[in-house]
């Protein structure tokens, strides 16, 4: 096989990026690619278009088409192959397959190209070599950035020394200034003296400024200095110790008598703090007299083979009465749908007397006379499961990577609710993701993104009930590893929960009488997980 160029164009033919491994000058390329869309056919699932000089292998890629262009004389089996192998190397090294990020990307994506063809025949080469290939190191490179900043580090320090010296010669004149012309009554401060200056004639006087001068070794009144015309001068020459610190970009050099401790940086719009909601996405829920609000935490590890590894929960009711005269009342739960037998154990508040066997499960106090706290959170009852039956998971994973033999793998994930009395919202499954890999999505439910964070892909489904109970995803991504892809998190929140501790009246105990309550029962994940 030969092949010409490998280009991705836009739908009207214009080239977005082009690699020509033959002799071809670009406007051959530019009128082969704008006669390419002309020459589609409607209609047909072809991925190949004949003409009588070349042929056009392409794959459409979102709103562009990546297209090979070949001699007539190719195989036309491997140039199919060839070009899944160049749209998977666009997939992995761009999020996206727009014209944005392509052209953001396109360096390393015609470096690529060279890695698969060479001189218009295909190179024997996976995903995974070619990734290899492209973060490959340069060890000389290394070296000499190391040299490099040892050299700045030297110069620093050779900086630093210079500079406490200089501060040393200036505090040393100072302390000789103040011992010879401390009493000098009038004298100038040019005149005479420890520096040896005669006095110089001035038209006016000007305010003394304190000024570090090198002493003369002979002072001597009898004659003038010889000046060099090296007088004071306004923005002139600089000295050795301000050109090296102009060598190092002007970095600031202080001794450490004269540094100045840092101000801190202070942002002059701070940003808010975020805060997240732990509803999510939840229905609120309006507060009656009776408020009774339940809380479910669950924890458990999926095996990736199938079955369950282990599962905990945790939960508990807190019971709110806001008015003094419903204060002595009961709480009626309803039935349990399901038996956990002995490993579901119930504890109740020290004056709430306990269940009764093989009777309704009531919250009541112990003594009937007495009332519960008005306008006070009291927790009434809690709870505590630890157990391995499949039959209590409310939401099953089954996540299946199959290894291909291009150094890819497929993936197929998918879910389903197991409890059709718990509604679940804000659903996100995150799949880990091999280093360095970034997966082609085929079909999904939902949403999803990725997190470089974790380097892995969210998939979001909004809302998971029994009307909308499953869904799936898959994907293809670079890399072999099967472990790679777990563990598998799950996080969401829901209406009801696994256990069925829900209220089924509120009554007062004197006569009986029906009171309006409100309940807001949910249930919440802590580490929910395949493994």
């Amino acid at each position: 096989m030969v092949v010409l160029a490998a280009s991705i164009c836009t739908k009207g033919g214009k080239a977005v990026i082009s690699r020509q491994f033959r002799d071809m000058s670009r406007t051959r390329i530019e009128s082969l690619l704008a006669s390419f869309p002309k020459l589609i056919p409607t209609n047909t699932q072809h991925t190949s278009v004949d003409t009588p000089d070349v042929r056009y292998v392409y794959q459409p890629l979102e709103d562009l088409y990546i297209v090979l262009i070949t001699n007539k004389a190719s195989n036309i089996l491997q140039d199919i192959e060839t070009l899944h192998l160049f749209a998977r190397v666009v997939s992995d090294m761009c999020r996206s397959a727009d014209q944005r990020e392509i052209l953001k990307n396109a360096f390393e994506l015609l470096g690529a190209f060279d890695e698969i063809v060479s001189l218009g025949y295909r190179e024997q080469v996976n995903l995974m070599q070619i990734r290899s290939v492209l973060e490959m190191e340069s060890h000389e490179e290394k070296i000499q950035e190391i040299i490099a900043r040892n050299k700045e580090a030297e110069a620093k320090e050779e900086l630093k020394r210079r500079a406490k010296q200089l501060e040393m010669q200036r505090r040393e004149q100072q302390r000789r200034a103040a011992a010879t012309g401390g009493g000098g009554g009038g004298g100038s401060y040019l005149g005479g003296g420890v520096t040896g200056y005669s006095p110089v004639p001035q038209r006016f006087e000007s305010p003394a400024i304190p000024q570090a001068r090198t002493a003369s070794p002979a002072p001597s009144s009898l004659r003038p200095p010889a000046f060099k015309g090296s007088g004071m001068k306004l923005g002139s020459k600089k000295t050795k110790q301000a050109e090296l610190i102009d060598a190092l970009g002007g970095e600031p050099l202080l001794s450490e008598d004269m540094s100045v401790p840092p101000t801190p940086a202070i942002s002059s719009t701070p940003e808010p703090a975020v805060h997240k909601d732990p509803r999510g996405s939840l229905p609120a829920v309006t507060a009656e007299s009776v408020h009774i609000v339940t809380r479910e935490h669950i924890s458990l590890a999926l095996s990736r083979e199938g079955g369950l590894e282990t599962l905990e929960l945790k939960g508990d009711m807190n019971l709110r009465v806001a008015e003094a005269d419903l204060a002595r009342i009961k709480v009626t739960l309803l039935p349990s749908s399901t038996d956990f037998g002995s490993e579901l154990q119930f504890k109740q508040h020290p004056n709430v007397g306990k269940f009764v066997a093989n009777k309704e499960r009531v919250i009541a106090l112990k003594d009937p006379a007495r009332g519960f706290p008005v306008n006070q959170s009291l927790a009434v009852l809690k709870w505590r499961y630890v157990g391995r039956d499949e039959s209590y998971v409310p939401l099953s994973i089954n996540c299946w990577p199959t290894p291909s033999n291009d150094g890819t793998c497929d993936v197929n994930i998918e879910y389903e609710l197991e409890n059709e009395n718990i509604t679940l919202h804000d659903v996100v499954i995150s799949i880990p993701l091999p280093d360095g890999s970034y997966p082609t999505v085929a079909s999904h439910t939902g949403e999803w993104q990725l997190n470089p964070t974790s380097h892995s892909l969210d998939w979001s489904i909004p809302l998971v009930n029994a009307d909308d109970r499953s869904g799936s995803m898959e994907f293809s991504v670079g890399g072999d590893d099967i472990a790679a892809f777990f563990p598998v998190k799950v996080n969401f929140v829901g209406e009801g929960n696994t256990v069925g501790v829900r209220v089924a009246s509120v009554n007062r105990v004197d006569n009986g009488e029906e009171v309006v309550y409100s309940e807001d029962v949910t249930v919440t994940t802590d580490d929910y997980s395949v493994v």
